[in-house]
């Protein structure tokens, strides 16, 4: 499994317009086992996004889908910065198969 952790800072005041852009774009991914935005608990403007992947190619393969691409150019204007991203090697948890 491949997973990524990123957390995203909105544009003052636009973060539940961000977060209902990355949620719509999220319903047809293939390989995507989990994809979580969530919104930071301390900080008004950030979220973060919590993704697990079958497989890194699949990751990759996504950011060509039109919907995804459509979501990514409509999000550009709300994002004001990108505060972490790591990526992960999942093992498993609920709702994931090992």
């Amino acid at each position: 499994m491949h997973g990524l952790i990123g957390k995203l800072r909105a544009v003052p005041g636009q973060r539940p317009a961000l977060a209902a852009i990355l949620l719509e774009a999220t319903t047809a991914m293939p390989g995507c086992l989990s994809y979580v935005v969530a919104e930071d608990g301390e900080d008004e403007d950030a979220l973060w996004v919590t993704e697990v992947w079958d497989n890194a190619d699949s990751h990759q393969a996504s950011l060509q889908l039109p919907a995804v691409r459509d979501a990514i150019a409509r999000a550009r204007p709300l994002i004001a910065g990108f505060d972490s991203h790591v990526t992960t090697r999942p093992l498993g948890g609920v709702g994931l198969s090992d």
